[in-house]
Protein backbone atom coordinates (compact mmCIF):
# COMPACT_ATOMS: atom_id res chain seq x y z
CA UNK A 1 0.00 0.00 0.00
CA UNK A 2 3.12 2.38 0.77
CA UNK A 3 4.54 1.70 -2.24
CA UNK A 4 1.19 2.13 -4.20
CA UNK A 5 0.75 5.39 -2.64
CA UNK A 6 4.35 6.57 -3.59
CA UNK A 7 3.63 6.02 -7.07
CA UNK A 8 0.16 7.52 -7.06
CA UNK A 9 1.99 10.44 -5.16
CA UNK A 10 4.71 10.78 -7.69
CA UNK A 11 2.41 10.30 -10.98
CA UNK A 12 0.56 13.59 -9.09
CA UNK A 13 3.18 15.33 -8.99
CA UNK A 14 4.70 14.87 -12.48
CA UNK A 15 0.83 15.58 -13.87
CA UNK A 16 1.31 18.80 -11.32
CA UNK A 17 4.61 20.11 -12.82
CA UNK A 18 3.30 19.55 -16.04
CA UNK A 19 0.78 21.47 -16.24
CA UNK A 20 3.22 24.67 -14.67
CA UNK A 21 5.10 23.92 -17.70
CA UNK A 22 4.53 26.96 -20.18
CA UNK A 23 3.51 24.88 -23.18
CA UNK A 24 6.39 24.89 -26.29
CA UNK A 25 5.95 24.38 -29.52
CA UNK A 26 8.73 21.75 -31.03
CA UNK A 27 9.81 22.79 -34.88
CA UNK A 28 12.77 22.71 -37.53
CA UNK A 29 14.82 25.85 -37.32
CA UNK A 30 14.02 25.79 -41.25
CA UNK A 31 10.75 25.90 -40.62
CA UNK A 32 10.55 29.42 -37.77
CA UNK A 33 14.21 30.92 -39.51
CA UNK A 34 15.44 31.88 -42.82
CA UNK A 35 19.14 32.38 -44.11
CA UNK A 36 19.24 36.72 -44.38
CA UNK A 37 21.59 35.90 -47.54
CA UNK A 38 19.25 33.65 -48.85
CA UNK A 39 16.30 36.51 -49.20
CA UNK A 40 13.91 37.09 -51.99
CA UNK A 41 14.41 39.96 -54.09
CA UNK A 42 11.75 42.30 -55.71
CA UNK A 43 11.53 42.75 -59.61
CA UNK A 44 9.40 45.44 -61.69
CA UNK A 45 8.97 46.26 -65.38
CA UNK A 46 6.74 48.14 -67.52
CA UNK A 47 5.18 46.06 -70.36
CA UNK A 48 1.95 46.07 -72.81
CA UNK A 49 -0.68 43.17 -73.13
CA UNK A 50 -1.70 42.63 -76.53
CA UNK A 51 -4.60 40.49 -78.28
CA UNK A 52 -7.50 41.90 -75.90
CA UNK A 53 -11.17 41.88 -76.84
CA UNK A 54 -11.63 45.49 -77.58
CA UNK A 55 -10.96 46.20 -73.66
CA UNK A 56 -7.95 47.79 -73.82
CA UNK A 57 -6.66 51.17 -72.79
CA UNK A 58 -8.34 54.54 -74.53
CA UNK A 59 -5.44 55.48 -76.26
CA UNK A 60 -6.89 58.85 -76.02
CA UNK A 61 -7.30 58.82 -72.32
CA UNK A 62 -4.02 56.85 -71.91
CA UNK A 63 -1.45 58.73 -73.84
CA UNK A 64 1.98 56.86 -72.49
CA UNK A 65 0.01 53.72 -74.01
CA UNK A 66 0.04 55.02 -77.24
CA UNK A 67 3.79 55.85 -77.09
CA UNK A 68 4.58 52.50 -75.90
CA UNK A 69 2.85 51.17 -79.25
CA UNK A 70 4.47 53.30 -81.21
CA UNK A 71 8.00 52.45 -79.77
CA UNK A 72 7.58 48.60 -79.79
CA UNK A 73 6.90 49.06 -83.62
CA UNK A 74 9.29 51.39 -84.34
CA UNK A 75 12.00 48.51 -82.64
CA UNK A 76 10.83 46.14 -84.82
CA UNK A 77 11.08 48.13 -88.03
CA UNK A 78 7.29 49.53 -88.55
CA UNK A 79 6.78 53.51 -89.22
CA UNK A 80 4.02 54.56 -87.39
CA UNK A 81 4.36 58.07 -88.50
CA UNK A 82 1.15 59.56 -90.26
CA UNK A 83 -1.69 57.67 -88.22
CA UNK A 84 -3.58 58.41 -84.99
CA UNK A 85 -3.86 54.46 -83.65
CA UNK A 86 -7.25 54.17 -82.48
CA UNK A 87 -6.63 50.52 -81.44
CA UNK A 88 -8.50 48.78 -78.20
CA UNK A 89 -6.65 45.14 -77.96
CA UNK A 90 -3.84 46.72 -75.85
CA UNK A 91 -3.18 47.74 -72.22
CA UNK A 92 -0.43 49.20 -70.66
CA UNK A 93 0.87 47.11 -67.22
CA UNK A 94 3.29 46.82 -64.75
CA UNK A 95 4.86 43.75 -64.11
CA UNK A 96 6.35 42.74 -61.08
CA UNK A 97 7.76 39.25 -59.66
CA UNK A 98 10.12 38.18 -57.06
CA UNK A 99 13.57 36.76 -57.48
CA UNK A 100 13.95 33.85 -55.38
CA UNK A 101 17.40 33.39 -53.67
CA UNK A 102 20.08 31.41 -55.42
CA UNK A 103 18.30 31.36 -58.53
CA UNK A 104 20.39 30.86 -61.59
CA UNK A 105 20.36 31.59 -65.23
CA UNK A 106 17.11 30.02 -67.54
CA UNK A 107 14.84 28.74 -64.14
CA UNK A 108 11.50 30.34 -64.34
CA UNK A 109 9.06 32.18 -61.74
CA UNK A 110 5.76 33.50 -62.18
CA UNK A 111 4.99 37.09 -62.69
CA UNK A 112 1.75 39.53 -62.00
CA UNK A 113 0.34 41.90 -64.35
CA UNK A 114 -1.91 45.02 -63.28
CA UNK A 115 -3.31 48.01 -65.75
CA UNK A 116 -2.60 50.88 -65.55
CA UNK A 117 -4.39 52.84 -67.68
CA UNK A 118 -8.36 52.80 -68.30
CA UNK A 119 -8.50 48.87 -69.15
CA UNK A 120 -11.55 47.43 -68.31
CA UNK A 121 -10.19 43.67 -68.47
CA UNK A 122 -6.94 41.78 -69.38
CA UNK A 123 -8.97 38.56 -70.12
CA UNK A 124 -7.47 36.77 -72.97
CA UNK A 125 -4.25 39.11 -73.51
CA UNK A 126 -0.66 38.33 -73.69
CA UNK A 127 2.10 39.62 -72.49
CA UNK A 128 5.14 41.23 -74.81
CA UNK A 129 8.29 40.70 -73.85
CA UNK A 130 9.27 42.98 -70.94
CA UNK A 131 12.82 43.29 -68.87
CA UNK A 132 12.41 43.42 -65.14
CA UNK A 133 15.03 44.99 -63.07
CA UNK A 134 15.71 45.16 -60.08
CA UNK A 135 16.34 48.10 -57.08
CA UNK A 136 19.85 48.26 -58.48
CA UNK A 137 18.56 49.24 -62.22
CA UNK A 138 19.91 45.94 -63.49
CA UNK A 139 18.13 43.61 -65.45
CA UNK A 140 17.49 40.14 -63.79
CA UNK A 141 14.56 38.59 -65.61
CA UNK A 142 12.38 38.98 -68.58
CA UNK A 143 9.15 38.03 -68.89
CA UNK A 144 6.47 36.99 -71.65
CA UNK A 145 3.10 34.64 -71.71
CA UNK A 146 -0.29 34.66 -71.54
CA UNK A 147 -1.82 36.78 -68.80
CA UNK A 148 -4.68 34.30 -66.50
CA UNK A 149 -7.67 35.80 -65.01
CA UNK A 150 -9.33 34.58 -62.74
CA UNK A 151 -12.06 37.60 -62.29
CA UNK A 152 -14.69 38.12 -64.88
CA UNK A 153 -17.48 41.03 -65.68
CA UNK A 154 -20.82 40.64 -67.57
CA UNK A 155 -22.81 43.18 -68.75
CA UNK A 156 -26.09 43.67 -70.44
CA UNK A 157 -28.48 46.78 -71.11
CA UNK A 158 -29.85 46.75 -67.72
CA UNK A 159 -27.68 44.89 -65.37
CA UNK A 160 -23.86 44.60 -64.50
CA UNK A 161 -22.31 41.01 -63.22
CA UNK A 162 -18.30 41.38 -61.42
CA UNK A 163 -16.97 39.12 -59.94
CA UNK A 164 -12.80 39.07 -59.00
CA UNK A 165 -10.95 41.19 -60.40
CA UNK A 166 -10.73 41.66 -64.15
CA UNK A 167 -7.73 43.94 -64.55
CA UNK A 168 -4.95 42.13 -63.01
CA UNK A 169 -3.97 38.54 -63.53
CA UNK A 170 -0.78 35.92 -63.45
CA UNK A 171 1.73 34.35 -65.84
CA UNK A 172 3.06 31.28 -64.53
CA UNK A 173 6.27 30.60 -65.21
CA UNK A 174 6.56 33.64 -67.50
CA UNK A 175 9.47 34.94 -65.93
CA UNK A 176 12.85 33.74 -67.28
CA UNK A 177 16.49 34.57 -65.11
CA UNK A 178 18.99 36.24 -67.18
CA UNK A 179 21.44 37.43 -64.51
CA UNK A 180 22.05 35.80 -61.53
CA UNK A 181 22.72 38.11 -57.98
CA UNK A 182 25.86 39.02 -57.57
CA UNK A 183 26.73 37.66 -53.86
CA UNK A 184 26.79 33.52 -54.01
CA UNK A 185 26.51 31.71 -51.30
CA UNK A 186 29.51 29.91 -50.56
CA UNK A 187 31.57 33.28 -50.03
CA UNK A 188 30.46 34.09 -46.77
CA UNK A 189 32.22 32.54 -43.81
CA UNK A 190 29.08 33.49 -41.03
CA UNK A 191 25.43 32.38 -41.14
CA UNK A 192 23.18 34.80 -39.95
CA UNK A 193 19.59 33.44 -38.99
CA UNK A 194 16.67 35.35 -38.61
CA UNK A 195 13.46 34.75 -36.71
CA UNK A 196 10.14 34.85 -38.41
CA UNK A 197 8.62 35.18 -35.03
CA UNK A 198 11.17 37.37 -33.16
CA UNK A 199 11.34 36.26 -29.62
CA UNK A 200 14.50 36.24 -26.99
CA UNK A 201 13.75 32.64 -25.88
CA UNK A 202 13.61 31.12 -29.36
CA UNK A 203 16.60 32.92 -29.94
CA UNK A 204 18.49 31.24 -27.07
CA UNK A 205 16.95 28.24 -27.74
CA UNK A 206 18.32 27.81 -31.35
CA UNK A 207 21.54 29.11 -30.44
CA UNK A 208 21.97 26.54 -27.58
CA UNK A 209 20.71 23.17 -29.97
CA UNK A 210 23.21 24.38 -32.90
CA UNK A 211 25.71 24.40 -30.06
CA UNK A 212 25.08 20.93 -29.03
CA UNK A 213 25.06 19.56 -32.64
CA UNK A 214 28.77 21.49 -33.04
CA UNK A 215 29.96 20.34 -29.56
CA UNK A 216 29.51 16.84 -31.42
CA UNK A 217 30.83 17.78 -34.46
CA UNK A 218 33.82 19.83 -34.60
CA UNK A 219 34.13 20.39 -30.57
CA UNK A 220 33.23 23.88 -29.70
CA UNK A 221 30.47 26.26 -29.86
CA UNK A 222 29.74 28.39 -33.07
CA UNK A 223 26.41 29.79 -32.65
CA UNK A 224 25.49 33.40 -30.66
CA UNK A 225 22.32 34.84 -30.08
CA UNK A 226 22.34 38.47 -30.97
CA UNK A 227 18.85 39.79 -30.28
CA UNK A 228 15.65 38.59 -30.20
CA UNK A 229 15.31 38.03 -34.26
CA UNK A 230 19.14 37.20 -35.56
CA UNK A 231 21.23 34.41 -34.70
CA UNK A 232 25.20 33.80 -35.83
CA UNK A 233 26.83 30.81 -36.87
CA UNK A 234 30.15 30.86 -37.43
CA UNK A 235 31.49 28.58 -40.35
CA UNK A 236 34.19 26.26 -39.15
CA UNK A 237 37.25 25.73 -40.46
CA UNK A 238 37.13 22.29 -42.22
CA UNK A 239 33.21 22.79 -42.75
CA UNK A 240 31.40 22.89 -45.49
CA UNK A 241 28.90 25.95 -45.70
CA UNK A 242 25.88 23.96 -48.02
CA UNK A 243 26.56 20.86 -45.80
CA UNK A 244 26.97 22.85 -42.51
CA UNK A 245 23.28 24.94 -42.97
CA UNK A 246 21.51 21.45 -43.93
CA UNK A 247 22.47 20.11 -40.79
CA UNK A 248 21.23 23.11 -38.54
CA UNK A 249 17.80 24.06 -40.82
CA UNK A 250 16.68 20.07 -39.46
CA UNK A 251 17.76 20.53 -35.90
CA UNK A 252 14.45 20.56 -34.04
CA UNK A 253 14.40 22.91 -31.48
CA UNK A 254 11.54 24.39 -29.07
CA UNK A 255 9.84 27.84 -29.68
CA UNK A 256 7.94 30.18 -27.68
CA UNK A 257 5.94 32.83 -28.98
CA UNK A 258 4.02 35.65 -26.60
CA UNK A 259 0.38 35.57 -25.63
CA UNK A 260 -1.63 37.16 -28.09
CA UNK A 261 -5.31 37.75 -29.50
CA UNK A 262 -6.08 38.30 -33.14
CA UNK A 263 -9.30 40.18 -34.06
CA UNK A 264 -10.48 40.58 -37.28
CA UNK A 265 -13.88 42.97 -36.79
CA UNK A 266 -14.63 42.88 -40.32
CA UNK A 267 -15.04 39.32 -40.81
CA UNK A 268 -15.86 38.33 -36.99
CA UNK A 269 -12.77 35.89 -37.11
CA UNK A 270 -11.19 35.30 -33.40
CA UNK A 271 -7.93 33.58 -33.39
CA UNK A 272 -6.53 32.51 -29.49
CA UNK A 273 -3.43 31.45 -28.41
CA UNK A 274 -2.44 28.62 -26.16
CA UNK A 275 -0.65 30.92 -23.79
CA UNK A 276 -3.48 33.58 -23.31
CA UNK A 277 -4.50 33.69 -19.09
CA UNK A 278 -7.77 35.55 -18.62
CA UNK A 279 -7.69 36.35 -14.46
CA UNK A 280 -11.32 36.00 -12.73
CA UNK A 281 -13.65 38.57 -13.86
CA UNK A 282 -17.53 38.29 -13.56
CA UNK A 283 -19.00 39.57 -17.45
CA UNK A 284 -22.46 40.59 -18.35
CA UNK A 285 -23.54 41.40 -21.80
CA UNK A 286 -26.75 41.99 -23.29
CA UNK A 287 -27.95 43.47 -26.69
CA UNK A 288 -30.96 45.75 -27.03
CA UNK A 289 -33.24 45.35 -30.21
CA UNK A 290 -35.43 48.28 -31.90
CA UNK A 291 -37.64 47.11 -34.32
CA UNK A 292 -39.31 50.10 -36.05
CA UNK A 293 -41.96 49.43 -38.82
CA UNK A 294 -44.24 51.26 -40.61
CA UNK A 295 -48.15 50.11 -41.61
CA UNK A 296 -49.79 53.41 -42.93
CA UNK A 297 -53.35 52.96 -43.84
CA UNK A 298 -55.35 54.37 -46.51
CA UNK A 299 -58.14 56.81 -45.39
CA UNK A 300 -61.22 57.07 -47.69
CA UNK A 301 -64.00 60.09 -47.75
CA UNK A 302 -67.53 59.72 -47.07
CA UNK A 303 -69.67 58.76 -50.24
CA UNK A 304 -70.43 62.20 -52.40
CA UNK A 305 -68.35 64.19 -49.99
CA UNK A 306 -65.52 66.80 -51.59
CA UNK A 307 -62.97 64.92 -49.21
CA UNK A 308 -59.74 63.51 -50.82
CA UNK A 309 -58.04 60.29 -50.02
CA UNK A 310 -55.32 60.22 -47.55
CA UNK A 311 -52.67 58.04 -45.87
CA UNK A 312 -52.66 57.71 -42.40
CA UNK A 313 -49.45 57.04 -41.13
CA UNK A 314 -49.05 53.99 -38.60
CA UNK A 315 -45.75 53.19 -37.08
CA UNK A 316 -44.98 50.36 -34.64
CA UNK A 317 -41.72 50.70 -32.14
CA UNK A 318 -40.75 47.16 -29.74
CA UNK A 319 -37.43 47.00 -27.96
CA UNK A 320 -35.98 43.75 -26.90
CA UNK A 321 -33.51 43.41 -24.68
CA UNK A 322 -31.36 40.01 -24.97
CA UNK A 323 -28.52 38.03 -22.55
CA UNK A 324 -27.52 40.41 -19.58
CA UNK A 325 -26.94 37.14 -17.86
CA UNK A 326 -23.13 38.24 -15.22
CA UNK A 327 -20.79 34.48 -16.28
CA UNK A 328 -17.84 34.32 -14.15
CA UNK A 329 -14.48 33.74 -16.48
CA UNK A 330 -11.23 32.73 -14.96
CA UNK A 331 -9.13 31.70 -18.03
CA UNK A 332 -6.24 30.02 -16.68
CA UNK A 333 -5.90 27.54 -19.60
CA UNK A 334 -7.11 28.02 -23.26
CA UNK A 335 -10.13 25.21 -22.78
CA UNK A 336 -11.25 27.01 -19.79
CA UNK A 337 -11.39 30.37 -21.50
CA UNK A 338 -13.27 29.17 -24.64
CA UNK A 339 -15.54 26.78 -22.34
CA UNK A 340 -16.24 30.35 -20.21
CA UNK A 341 -16.74 32.40 -23.49
CA UNK A 342 -19.31 29.76 -25.17
CA UNK A 343 -21.48 29.42 -21.98
CA UNK A 344 -22.22 33.43 -21.92
CA UNK A 345 -24.15 32.65 -25.42
CA UNK A 346 -23.32 35.19 -27.69
CA UNK A 347 -22.05 35.59 -31.23
CA UNK A 348 -18.47 36.36 -32.32
CA UNK A 349 -18.79 40.15 -32.07
CA UNK A 350 -20.39 40.03 -28.83
CA UNK A 351 -17.07 37.72 -27.95
CA UNK A 352 -15.03 40.83 -29.61
CA UNK A 353 -16.63 43.10 -27.21
CA UNK A 354 -16.46 41.60 -24.27
CA UNK A 355 -12.68 40.48 -25.11
CA UNK A 356 -11.70 44.08 -25.95
CA UNK A 357 -13.46 45.09 -22.32
CA UNK A 358 -11.91 42.29 -20.64
CA UNK A 359 -8.28 43.82 -21.69
CA UNK A 360 -9.53 46.96 -20.89
CA UNK A 361 -10.14 46.44 -17.75
CA UNK A 362 -6.40 44.67 -17.03
CA UNK A 363 -7.74 40.98 -17.08
CA UNK A 364 -6.78 39.70 -20.42
CA UNK A 365 -2.97 38.88 -19.58
CA UNK A 366 -2.14 39.04 -23.43
CA UNK A 367 -1.62 41.25 -26.61
CA UNK A 368 -5.16 42.18 -28.27
CA UNK A 369 -4.35 42.65 -32.11
CA UNK A 370 -6.81 44.15 -33.92
CA UNK A 371 -7.09 43.81 -37.90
Amino acid sequence: MKMLACKWFLTMAAVFSMALTPAFGASRIKDVASLQAGRDNQLIGYGLVVGLQGTGDNLRASPFTDQSIRAMLQNLGISTQGGDSRTKNVAAVLVTATLPPFASPGSRVDVTVGSLGDSTSLRGGTLVMTSLSGADGQIYAVAQGSVVVTGFSAQGDAATLNQGITTAGRVPNGAIIERELPAKFKDGFNLVLQLRNPDFSTAVGMAAAINKYAAQQYGGRIAEARDSQSVLVEKPKMADLARLMADIENLVIETDVPARVVINERTGTIVIGQDVRVNEVAVSYGTLTVEVSETPTVVQPLPFARGQTAMEPNTTINAQSDGGTVAILNGSSLRSLVAGLNNIGVKPDGIIAILQSIKSAGALQAELVLQ
